[in-house]
């Protein structure tokens, strides 16, 4: 199966699931970091995206958030989230999403981002542009951060070293919203909702899905300090691509908030 299909079909079962638990209330465990929550659905969810890939790609490499590397033997590689913004479903906030990412060679090719509780699921596969559901999208034609909505991300944990670039950019834009899900945040970004995301301290599964569908739709994807963006570099500034220049040169009057050393996959 391509593997675009196949990030399709496992990002709609997925959400079908997540679905079944969401208004739950569910039990929630802290990871590594203050509000950083697991539930029962992500790892519900993570499974059955696991257990899909392997049957149809069985050489492929795996990275899921909640199960972590599952080797393969080939150079095709998935990135797994299976419920981004799990804070925001826990409290059944509905912009949550699954994202799925695939790379061959160590370049992405395909992307889905589908959050079941708004009904959009958003696609993109190299060199063939970006889609909601069936139509084409385009990032936004805003020219200045003036003019313009942005999103960024952090835990609570962060929220201090994080303030300053908050701060900065919400003293330019119309506003900055901080929604909670990076993968939406991306898609939003590619459909001309947000002009710009920037975020620190991520990972693969985070954006490789997103980073993909903003590049796809016309946008601009770099790390936050200008510098190339892989899935690894775990820092991502995401724009319309015209205002990219001036969302480096702001961001980059504050230091950075976060090492940003890659993770060892």
């Amino acid at each position: 199966m391509e593997p675009l299909n196949l990030a399709l079909e496992c990002a709609r079962e997925a959400g079908a699931l997540l679905l079944e638990y969401f208004g739950r209330h569910l039990a929630f465990e802290e990871k590594s970091r203050r509000a950083d929550l697991v539930t029962v659905a992500d790892r519900a969810s993570e499974a059955l995206i696991v257990e899909r890939i392997r049957k149809a790609s069985p050489h492929a490499t795996i990275v899921g958030e909640e199960s972590g590397v599952h080797a393969g033997s080939s150079t095709e590689r998935w990135f797994i989230d299976p419920l981004d913004g799990t804070t925001n479903f826990a409290h059944t906030y509905p912009l949550f999403c699954v994202s799925i990412g695939c790379e061959i060679g160590g370049e992405l090719v395909a992307g889905v981002v589908f959050a079941p509780k708004l009904g959009e699921l958003y696609a993109a596969e190299r060199g063939s542009g970006a889609r909601l559901g069936d139509e084409p999208i385009r990032v936004s034609d805003v020219e200045r951060v003036a003019d313009a909505l942005l999103c960024t991300g952090f835990t609570p944990a962060e929220f201090a070293i994080n303030m300053p670039h908050f701060q900065a950019l919400s003293g330019v834009a119309h506003a900055v919203r901080r929604d909670g899900a990076a993968a939406l945040d991306l898609a939003f970004t590619a459909c001309g909702r947000f002009e710009a995301f920037w975020e620190f301290g991520l990972s693969p599964w985070d954006v490789a899905a997103g980073s993909l569908i903003v590049r796809e739709a016309g946008g601009a994807v770099t790390a936050a300090d200008g510098g190339a963006f892989d899935p690894y570099c775990r820092s991502i500034l995401a724009t319309n691509g015209k205002v990219h220049g001036e969302m480096r040169e702001l961001l980059s009057r504050q230091p950075s908030p976060l090492p940003i050393a890659r993770p060892q996959l």
